[in-house]
């Protein structure tokens, strides 16, 4: 757990450096609508345009299920996700938006316990994958549009209790760039 705390304060400063050294519109704060009305979950997240074509970015996962909780009730889950991504933009506008392709790095930590009579299972993990998506930008400052991604996950605990590695995440950010 300690070690994912680090590395996620480590990631953030790197970013807050970078931030400070431009300036101009290169923020853009976000937050996943679908998540919030169809799971019960909170997905923050902060977004460092670098140029028109590329950005970073870390996200803030609250209460996040194993893919969309396999078919089991979100209570079930108690766990907190931090996510690291890159971020390419392939629009012709220069204006961070079109198609995106996302290398992501995802860092979860809590429990999940499928019944009262069921023991917890730790659910600390790392997560490894890429997402795709496409962002609208209405008068570079409101942006929105759907998303995907898929990841590895590399707990066999979690692994084992699910029956696969392998993790899907979808939904509709909605943000504002300032």
């Amino acid at each position: 757990m300690k070690k994912i705390l680090v590395s996620f304060v480590l990631a953030i400063g790197c970013l807050t450096a970078v931030a400070q050294s431009k300036s101009g519109k290169h923020h853009e704060v976000k937050w996943n609508i679908a998540s919030t009305i169809f799971l019960g979950s909170v997905e923050v997240g902060y977004e460092y345009l670098i140029d028109g074509n590329q950005s970073v970015g870390v996200e803030i996962l609250i209460n996040d299920s194993y893919n969309f909780g396999i078919g089991r009730d979100a209570e079930d889950f108690n766990t907190n996700s931090f996510l690291i991504n890159y971020n390419y933009y392939t629009g012709a506008d220069n204006n961070n938006s079109g198609f995106v392709i996302s290398p992501m790095v995802k860092f979860r930590t809590g429990n999940y316990q499928k019944s009262k009579l069921d023991p917890k299972i730790d659910m600390d993990s790392f997560i490894l994958g890429i997402g795709g998506g496409y962002k609208w930008n209405f008068s570079d400052k409101f942006v929105f549009g759907p998303y995907a991604t898929i990841g590895r996950n590399f707990s066999s605990e979690v692994n084992d209790e699910f029956n696969t590695a392998i993790e899907f995440n979808a939904g509709f950010g909605v943000g504002y760039r300032f």
